[in-house]
């Protein structure tokens, strides 16, 4: 006999036979029509049609229609069933069926371990959880008291609205949640999402990945370093070394952090943003603290603020803000006045590159044409300064009015007309360009003609007064227009420069998602 607190104990039998010859070391237990066979161990109650007990070994082989229930937790159906008292091991095979209170588990095969706790099989199974989750694999292991299954190998998890494919898995029956360790897609509509480590919510729809984890949209892809999806209302938020790609209007964007609202064509990104505008022969930056993106493909808008900058090869610029509206293509650049918060500080304009030509005015406004994207005009409102140092000596250039209007041809500007209370100063050159002469005037309007970098034409128009200098009579009081200031050692020369002067960034940490038992 065994130890008694291992012993199997046959409650209920039709037949018993005992056959050394046929069966030796059996005891043959044999259903009636009143019932099956019924047999007890340690909180557990099994029934089968037939069974062989070998009590020297405290063994059970349990044959037809067998079942074996735990409390309130397994309920176990099978055509077969191995039963061990003493290791408290099971194992059944055929049309194997596994209950727990919240999914069922159908499989060829399957131990259960009583010792532990646990059951899993290694020939593939399905597992059903109402109303939604189906999850298929080779391997797959369920830890009873933690309600949770571990698959392995040819994961297919099919939900509601998604596909989802893992080769390992840790799935909760109760709450939903699958938690994915290896390369993983998950499939919708829509939607294609990978990671490899992350999790889903199969409850409410949305999920949280790491490690390469991207979201592919029908028009846009986003890369990040982590990503929180929630699929019912198409929203997602991403940290850290963040690529969205949006194929329709030819952006990408990237930051650190960004939040996309894609049922109403709407993102912000923020930490170091930066949106690429692609053109055919050029591309367009804008950098600032944050970025905001609304409206769709014709109705797009970009708002950048907080020490934004624009930057292409021929032309750059710098605001507070900056807004562009796609369907009317105009890029309008803003600055507060912090004169009226701190009198002492020195207010910078809105400021514009355009080839060798600084320009500033209170408020600038560029337009784009909307068929090619390319740079059309050119509008400065209120205190318009232009100013272009002199190509050989230390001195300056200078246009000033009330307004500034230019025209771009092939994005090069080449008309510039500086409309109401218009000054100059012209350093004027001959042939051999040799200064001969600093002329100083005022005008009701200017026009200028750029070819090739350099003013090709200068026209005053109503002039009011001037005077033309010889350079040693050219007093300093004379050699500067109200409001100068040059900032040419704020110029953006490339897209590493709009993020010269960005605070120090310190990257949030991204916590990895650790497989527990």
């Amino acid at each position: 006999m065994s130890q008694e607190n291992t012993e199997i104990k046959i409650e209920t039998a039709g037949f018993f036979d005992k056959d050394n010859e046929k069966f030796p070391n059996a005891t043959v237990l044999t259903r009636d029509n009143s019932g099956q066979v019924i047999i007890t161990h340690e909180g557990v109650k099994m029934w089968c049609n037939q069974a062989f007990f070998y009590e020297n070994k405290n063994f059970i082989e349990a044959y037809g229609n067998v079942k074996l229930i735990q409390g309130d937790t397994i309920d176990l159906k099978s055509n077969y069933l191995e039963y061990n008292g003493d290791s408290k091991l099971a194992y059944a095979k055929g049309n194997v069926i596994l209950n727990d209170p919240t999914s069922t588990l159908y499989t060829e095969s399957l131990f259960f371990d009583r010792k532990i706790q646990e059951a899993y099989y290694n020939n593939k199974g399905k597992l059903i959880k109402n109303p939604s989750d189906t999850i298929i694999s080779d391997i797959g292991r369920f830890y009873i008291e933690l309600k949770k299954y571990r698959f392995k190998e040819n994961i297919h998890l099919k939900t509601a609205k998604q596909n989802i494919y893992s080769k390992k898995l840790d799935y909760y029956t109760e709450s939903g949640l699958a938690y994915f360790y290896g390369p993983t897609d998950i499939i919708s509509e829509d939607t294609n999402i990978y990671c490899e480590i992350g999790f889903f919510d199969t409850n409410n729809d949305n999920g949280y990945f790491i490690k390469n984890a991207q979201i592919d949209f029908s028009d846009s892809n986003i890369e990040a370093d982590s990503i929180y999806f929630d699929n019912k209302i198409n929203y997602a938020a991403a940290t850290n070394n963040i690529k969205i790609t949006d194929t329709i209007n030819k952006t990408t964007s990237k930051g650190h952090y960004a939040e996309i609202f894609k049922d109403i064509d709407s993102m912000y990104i923020t930490k170091r943003a930066l949106v690429a505008s692609y053109q055919e022969n050029d591309s367009i930056y804008i950098h600032s603290d944050t970025i905001l993106m609304t409206g769709n493909e014709e109705n797009r808008v970009i708002r950048a603020f907080k020490n934004a900058k624009i930057y292409k090869s021929d032309l750059s610029g710098k605001a507070d803000s900056i807004h562009f509206n796609k369907k009317n293509g105009l890029a309008k650049l803003i600055n507060i006045n912090d004169q009226l918060t701190n009198p002492f500080i020195k207010t910078k304009k809105p400021i514009l590159w355009s080839q060798a030509n600084q320009i500033t005015g209170d408020s600038i406004h560029l337009l784009f044409n909307t068929n090619n994207d390319e740079l059309d005009s050119l509008f400065v409102f209120n205190n318009a300064l232009i100013i272009n140092k002199d190509s050989l000596g230390a001195g300056f250039n200078q246009i000033s009015g009330q307004k500034l209007y230019g025209n771009f041809i092939n994005n090069e500007l080449r008309k510039i007309d500086i409309v109401k209370n218009a000054e100059s100063i012209y350093y004027l050159r001959n042939g051999e360009n040799e200064l001969v002469g600093i002329d100083r005037s005022k005008s009701g309007k200017i026009k200028i003609l750029l070819d090739n970098n350099s003013i090709e034409k200068f026209k005053k128009i109503n002039q009011i007064d001037g005077n033309t200098y010889p350079e040693e009579d050219f007093l300093e009081e004379l050699k500067f227009l109200k409001g100068f200031y040059f900032r040419e050692d704020e110029k953006p020369n490339s897209i590493k420069d709009l993020f010269i002067d960005d605070p120090k960034l310190i990257l949030k940490k991204i916590n990895s998602l650790e497989i527990k038992n």
